[in-house]
């Protein structure tokens, strides 16, 4: 088997709430499969501890590391190198030890654009993104990839300061990007080919934003909330006869490209999938 003899290797998500992880199960599955003497644990990790915490990990050789709400943007002050997925997101979600140095990488950007990619969705839409956090700015970052004539991205959250400023990144990045207040969502929602929901709404059964009547029909949803598989928001998108992308498919592709980047090996994603949907199958 591969890597049968080779020293153990640890590796763990931060973030806070943490508890609803999938990642632990599906990156130790993909550990297995390929025989590698590895495990994946998770670390509730509150944002006044972040520091301390990421020199506990530095103390304990971790071999690397990903990061989920709300350390994606924080952690980068405490790495050493920066790859460019993460300056052009900036933020970053997995973390890898080179010989003692933590280079952060941003493999949202793939795990978010993958999954339209393979629906051949047409970028050149409206695109109504919800929230102005780490994963927003790595869909930016993602969309910023895809740009086209007449595309346009109106960023929505409460905090408008950071939608304004991820707005500003956006306009960096070459795309059209404009600030409007988290209310205000419903009044952009029936003209957008595309929604997003970038923020832990949905998390715990929170109801929707966007009810179905303010989603337009043959238009995409996407919920980046993975847990539960469908969201208020997707169940609404149903309603409205939207086309669902899910939250899962997001963290199977971001947490697969996490997995090559450490290991330098294909991630084996039938497995990591099979994992993380169980014995019930892709939801319908």
């Amino acid at each position: 088997m591969v890597g049968e003899r080779a020293p153990a290797k640890t590796y763990c998500i931060i973030g806070d709430p943490i508890s609803h992880s999938l990642s632990p199960g599906m990156q130790n599955a993909a550990f297995s499969a390929l025989g590698l003497n590895c495990t994946y644990i998770s670390f509730r990790v509150p944002a006044p501890e972040l520091k301390e915490s990421i020199d506990s990990l530095r103390a304990i050789n971790v071999a690397g590391f990903n990061v989920t709400i709300p350390h994606k943007v924080a952690v980068m002050e405490y790495l050493d190198e920066l790859d460019a997925t993460a300056k052009k997101a900036g933020a970053v979600n997995t973390v890898n030890n080179i010989e003692g140095i933590f280079k952060g990488y941003n493999t949202d950007i793939a795990g978010f654009i993958e999954p339209l990619r393979r629906r051949k969705f047409d970028f050149c839409t409206t695109v109504l993104l919800l929230g102005a956090g780490g994963a927003a700015r790595a869909i930016i970052a993602a969309l910023s990839e895809e740009k086209t004539t007449g595309s346009r991205v109106v960023i929505a959250n409460r905090d408008q300061a950071k939608a304004k400023e991820l707005a500003k990144v956006g306009g960096n990045l070459g795309l059209q990007c404009e600030a409007i207040a988290f209310e205000d969502a419903t009044k952009v929602s029936p003209e957008a080919g595309l929604i997003v929901n970038a923020t832990s709404i949905g998390l715990d059964n929170e109801p929707s934003p966007i009810d179905s009547d303010h989603i337009k029909k043959g238009s995409f949803v996407y919920d980046i909330v993975y847990r539960p598989v469908v969201t208020d928001l997707l169940e609404q998108a149903k309603f409205a006869q939207a086309h669902l992308v899910y939250g899962y498919e997001m963290l199977l592709e971001q947490g697969a490209k996490a997995f090559e980047i450490w290991t330098g090996l294909p991630a084996p994603r039938d497995v990591m999938k099979k994992n993380l949907l169980g014995i019930f199958g892709e939801p319908t």
